[in-house]
Order: C-alpha cells, then sequence, then structure tokens
C-alpha cells in the first residue's frame, strides 16, 4: 500500500491510510512484546482483530491531527519546505525520514503513540490523546531521554539503509534477473527495515517507561 501511495493517483490517498493502519498494527504488536520482555504486563495480546483495528483506526485519528497542527505551526512560523516532513511524523516510525529534525519528531510521535496504546488498555479501549501528553509530561525525564537515544538510532539506520538502498540499485542494474526478482528484493528490503525500525523504536521506548515508573 505504501508503494502504491508513492506512485500517486486516485489511490494514493486510500493506500497512504491503509498503509498507517498497518504500521499501527504491527506497532501494537510489537508493544506486545516488548512490553513482556521489559517483565511487565499487557492485554493487547487478547485483543481480536477488529479491537486492533479500531483501536489503530482512533490513535490514527488523533496523529493525523497532531501532524497536521505540527505542519501548520511550522508553516506559519516561515518555514514553508520543511513544513511538510511533519506530516511523516507516523511514518518515520517504521521508515527512513528524511531529514535531521523529522526522525526526532517520528521518535516523539512514536512514544506518544505508545503512551496512547497504554492508555487505551488502561481505560478499556478508550483513547485519549491529552491523557499521553500529561503522561508524557509526568515522565518526560525518561520518556525525553529515550527520544533522544531513538533520534540519534534513526540518523545511524538513515546511514545505514541509505548505503544498502544504494547496492540494492547498483545490483539491480546490473543483474539479469527479471523485474520481477528485481522488485521482490526491493520489497524485502523495505519490509526488513520497517520491522528493525519498529522493533529499535518499542525496545527504546519500552525501557525509557520501565525506567520512568521504576523511579517516580
Amino acid at each position: 500500500m505504501r508503494v502504491v501511495a508513492y506512485s500517486g493517483g486516485p489511490m494514493a490517498l486510500p493506500a497512504i491510510i491503509v498503509a498507517s493502519i498497518s504500521v499501527l498494527l504491527a506497532f501494537v504488536l510489537v508493544a506486545q512484546r516488548t512490553i513482556e520482555l521489559a517483565d511487565g504486563q499487557t492485554g493487547l495480546g487478547s485483543l481480536t482483530l477488529m479491537e486492533q483495528f479500531k483501536l489503530a483506526r482512533g490513535i490514527l485519528g488523533r496523529v493525523a491531527l497532531l501532524m497536521v497542527a505540527a505542519a501548520l505551526a511550522i508553516n506559519f512560523a516561515g518555514y514553508t519546505t520543511f513544513a511538510p516532513n511533519m506530516m511523516l511524523g507516523l511514518d518515520g516510525m517504521a521508515f527512513d525520514q528524511f531529514t535531521t529534525i523529522g526522525k526526532f519528531w517520528s521518535a516523539t510521535v512514536a512514544s506518544l503513540v505508545l503512551l496512547m496504546v497504554i492508555g487505551a488498555e488502561a481505560n478499556n479501549g478508550t483513547i485519549s490523546f491529552f491523557s499521553a501528553v500529561g503522561e508524557f509530561g509526568r515522565r518526560l525525564v525518561w520518556v525525553g531521554a529515550a527520544i533522544a537515544v531513538l533520534g540519534a538510532i534513526y540518523i545511524g539506520l538513515g546511514f545505514v539503509q541509505g548505503a544498502v538502498r544504494n547496492a540494492i540499485w547498483v545490483y539491480g542494474q546490473a543483474a539479469p534477473h527479471g523485474q520481477f526478482v528485481k522488485n521482490l528484493i526491493f520489497f524485502v528490503f523495505i519490509f526488513s527495515f520497517a520491522m528493525l525500525r519498529l522493533w529499535i523504536t518499542l525496545l527504546v521506548l519500552t525501557y525509557g517507561l520501565k525506567q520512568s515508573y521504576r523511579y517516580s
């Protein structure tokens, strides 16, 4: 769906919505695993697919409004060329952002998404963006440190992912394989790094939250 979205045309908007919900569904599943790895307890694993979809859809709506508000604020501040990067905050949790500030913005969005997921679980599925913001403020020291570490990791991953992307492109130019095989290799590349990014994102943020609970 993400490839379809970036190809443009009338299917771009529906495709990016489906792709974003898919990223959030994956986020919920990986959050369950990382919370369990951190010796925490979570009921995320008991959610049905429809409950997971409802949770992802609700979070997407709130995050979309946040990204629009951030983009408008940056635009009104005079940074018109940079403002559209604010709309990639959710996308940057699983895919490479192309600006340094954008990488830290994606780390911040990921922390708010995690807090919304945890808050929804604690409140029978009720999603509250402002409760997540309040929790973010109360745990700012540890969550902020986790965001800083995660942003730095995103920068490093960007270099690695760029190098691999270039290598695949060079290989694709010279390889005798058909277009299907080349597309398959590129798809595996996109999927593998998306999976790696989600795991790293949630491992870092879960650890930061665990420390904030421990020291609060």
